[in-house]
């Protein structure tokens, strides 16, 4: 597994993240569902032994999975393996509980406080805020700021991130916030990444990258074949390409241009699409659920670097739509 620097952090990261949210299982916040239907415990226990054994060694995760279950999950398996192998990741800001806003002062202290108590550690690498929405004015934002940077301060966290499905929301606080990492949507399919100039800015500053997102939750890979619904809870139920067959038919296409492209390698598909990213800035990983052992044996085989002409050609294909 390719190592990366984490921008400025100086941190040696895998360049494949492990993404956790699914070991949370199905799960609500307010009206918006937040999880993933269909996981067993025991293949999310197996999931970060596999990790851990593939060097992938930047693991992801949120107080809003499951409540704090996939972060239960995490902080059970050091009695297995050593903590300070991980590079951990964290997030604040998207479980609001009976608060007023989800970045309300003392319910997100409780949440700080709650995830190292389920992480079972006395610090996190990064923590990021989860989401870009302060309030409507952003009248919640230097509250949220003053909060993660004394968490900071005391030595539970080594670093802050920002994070949110749009890049232009990200742009709007970066220069306050000034975090170590951000977490932005990035896929083949959305180029707000670039087109904003947050990619400018990042590479400019030297700021880490973890990209989210970067199969659409699976559509992008061509493996379903017809629209599909999922259970209240699960965050595609709200993904409306999953619905469309002209989706649906589209990406089963480019899956076989993927595979006639990249027939050397021996996940052509994934390759494609996750590693097209890397192009992007050198500071990036790239954050991959995983919520068995066979796709952390996938994930084990990308993370690698492609041609500057290969990686404009996946990303073609895909704004064609």
């Amino acid at each position: 597994m390719r190592k990366i620097v984490l921008g400025r952090t100086n941190a040696k990261v895998s360049a494949i993240s492990l993404g956790t949210w699914a070991f949370g299982g199905a799960n609500t916040s307010g009206k918006f569902s937040v999880g993933w239907g269909g996981q067993n415990d025991l293949d999310s226990t197996s999931v970060l032994l596999s990790a851990w054994k593939n060097n992938i060694n930047h693991w992801d995760t949120a107080d809003v999975y499951g409540d704090g279950k996939s972060e239960l999950i995490i902080g059970k398996i050091w009695n297995e393996i050593p903590r300070s192998d991980v590079f951990l990741a964290t997030k604040v800001g998207w479980d609001k509980g009976e608060s007023s806003h989800w970045y309300e002062p003392k319910h997100m202290i409780n949440n700080l406080e709650r995830s190292l108590k389920n992480l079972n550690t006395d610090y996190i690498d990064l923590v990021y805020l989860h989401h870009c929405n302060f309030g409507k004015q952003g009248e919640y934002f230097d509250n949220a700021l003053e909060v993660i940077n004394k968490f900071k301060d005391q030595g539970k966290t080594r670093f802050i991130g920002l994070s949110d499905w749009s890049s232009d929301s990200i742009l709007r606080y970066i220069k306050k916030c000034d975090p170590d990492v951000i977490q932005p949507y990035r896929n083949v399919m959305d180029n707000n990444y670039v087109e904003s100039g947050l990619s400018t800015y990042i590479n400019k500053h030297n700021i880490g990258v973890c990209f989210f997102s970067p199969i659409k939750h699976g559509l992008l890979t061509g493996k379903y074949t017809s629209p599909t619904t999922f259970e209240h809870g699960d965050h595609r139920s709200g993904v409306k390409d999953f619905a469309d067959q002209s989706v649906i038919d589209k990406m089963k296409q480019n899956k076989k241009l993927l595979e006639s492209k990249f027939m050397g390698h021996d996940h052509p598909t994934m390759h494609g699409l996750v590693d097209s990213l890397f192009n992007d800035s050198k500071t990036a990983c790239v954050l991959l659920g995983q919520r068995n052992v066979k796709q952390v044996k996938v994930a084990s085989t990308l993370g690698n670097l492609m041609k500057d002409e290969d990686s404009e050609w996946v990303k073609s294909i895909y704004r064609t739509y």
